[in-house]
């Protein structure tokens, strides 16, 4: 059996509170120490209820226990990162650490400690600011600065599971004995102390446990997956309604519009917004977003508002800013929309996963065979791959806490698998006739078109979280002429 972790008491940890080397004040008086100790009311929080996924975080934990049984299991929820100076970037913790616990805080670490034929979980965090030494006022992650953390008391609570101060964690696990492994990437002083007991394989085995137990959704997942899409279409909607002031600005206005709704409805985006106009609609992850947007010009806007337990949407859509395709705009839009369909037509039970990929590919090629602008069959385009000139990527990608989510899934897991009910993925295929491709019609050149909506498999077919947004092209024009009527 695995020894217990022995925790050193949270004197031996502290360590002195920086101060600024530049602050206006130099030091704190006796006094002022003394009287900042006193004087505070009660706050403690004693009516929690656990949060909305306790149930489904417990019943992870226990999946992950059974998996490997006898080993100590480790994972950090990550460290806050510098972004300038002393001012550090938003946090978002770890996928595996918040998916096997609901906690978001910087710090924390789960452990599942070896008991019998199972395991103890221990969700380790910082406690509430100490007051007798001074931190929650002086310190530059204190509480006066920037907000209360929950006691360790209230985090049992919410989480379903004891909670110990996280500060006592690394001198026990460096006198740890027995099979451990650690999710790396996300706390180095953990992994230091670890680093004589574990292997990079061992430890590469949990992380793709967890990103496979991602790969089927349950019922609290895709609530939170339709949430997060619901408010993306709103921000869709918010965007159209502002098109003319982009038109007098930038693509910037077009991010910063869909962000706020992120922002009021959810907790963050879920990745950073594609606001592409006219020729920027080929460049694929087009981020800057500091390009002009003009009537006559599409605009390729893939956005997905991210939910405040971390799932997101992913969608896209290309709109005629002047709410009205030319020609050769819906020549090309149709295709896509045509490869879409064929695509999400496929997304079935029991069929493999690369089926919606292949049928998407399929009516694309066939497309450009058509247009004259690759050398059919259409059969020997796809087997040399020559569509991938004008369609570039995948038609999609599984979705969830990771907008590119399972990332770490083996190959004939993921790939290489079989759909089933649970699964989300993204159906996104798209063409793209950069500026200076002198192979197609001048016409063609500088359009970028990209269609995308988030698919759950079912027990009979699919579903698309995503339908409230119209696809195709003259549903699109007129969903834009309603919304700036």
């Amino acid at each position: 059996m695995a020894d217990e972790l022995t925790p050193e008491t949270p004197e031996e940890s502290e360590e002195p509170i920086k101060q600024r080397k530049n602050g206006l004040y130099p030091g704190v008086s006796d006094e002022l120490a003394e009287n900042m100790k006193s004087g505070w009311a009660d706050t403690e929080l004693r009516d929690l209820e656990p949060i909305a996924q306790a149930a489904e975080t417990a019943a992870r934990r226990a999946a992950l226990s059974a998996r490997f049984p006898g080993e100590r299991l480790v994972i950090p929820a990550g460290n806050l990162k510098t972004r300038s100076n002393d001012t550090e970037y938003a946090f978002r913790a770890s996928v595996e650490y918040a998916y096997l616990t609901g906690n978001q805080t910087e710090d924390g670490v789960l452990v599942l400690e070896p008991k019998g034929e199972g395991h103890d979980a221990t969700i380790y965090l910082l406690p509430r600011s100490d007051r007798e030494n001074g931190e929650f006022w002086l310190s530059g992650q204190g509480e006066l600065w920037v907000g209360r953390r929950h006691s360790l008391t209230e985090a049992a609570k919410l989480y379903g599971l004891p909670a110990s101060d996280v500060r006592e964690l690394t001198a026990a696990l460096r006198e740890a004995t027995g099979p451990v492994r650690v999710v790396r990437g996300h706390d180095a002083g953990i992994e230091a102390a670890l680093t004589d007991k574990v292997t990079a394989e061992r430890d590469e085995e949990l992380r793709v446990f967890l990103s496979e137990a991602r790969l089927v959704k349950d019922d609290f997942e895709i609530g939170e997956l339709q949430k997060a899409v619901d408010s993306t279409v709103r921000g869709f909607e918010d965007v159209v309604r502002v098109l003319d002031k982009a038109q007098a600005t930038s693509e910037r206005y077009i991010e910063g519009t869909f962000f706020l709704r992120a922002r009021v409805e959810g907790n963050d985006v879920g990745y950073g917004t594609i606001a592409a106009a006219g020729p920027h609609a080929c460049t694929l992850h087009w981020v800057r977003n500091d390009g002009p947007v003009r009537a006559g010009d599409l605009l390729l806007l893939d956005a997905g508002v991210e939910t405040h337990t971390y799932y997101t949407a992913d969608v896209t859509r290309t709109l005629p800013v002047d709410g009205r395709f030319t020609d050769i705009q819906r020549k090309i839009y149709d295709a896509v929309y045509d490869a879409q369909e064929a695509g999400i037509a496929a997304v079935q039970p029991g069929a493999k996963y690369r089926d919606f990929h292949d049928a998407a590919q399929r009516v694309l090629a066939e497309r450009l065979v058509e247009w004259g602008l690759v050398e059919g069959p259409v059969e020997r385009v796809l087997e040399l791959g020559l569509q991938r000139r004008w369609t570039l990527h995948g038609t999609g990608h599984m979705l969830g806490m990771d907008v590119h989510d399972c990332a770490a899934a083996r190959v004939e897991s993921y790939v290489d698998g079989t759909l089933e009910p649970g699964v989300v993925l993204t159906v996104e295929p798209g063409l793209y006739f950069q500026a200076d491709d002198l192979t197609v019609p001048e016409e063609y050149r500088g359009i970028g078109v990209r269609i995308e909506d988030d698919i759950l498999v079912t027990t009979d077919g699919n579903r698309n979280l995503s339908a409230a947004l119209p696809r195709r092209s003259d549903e699109v024009e007129t969903w834009m002429a309603s919304l700036t009527a």
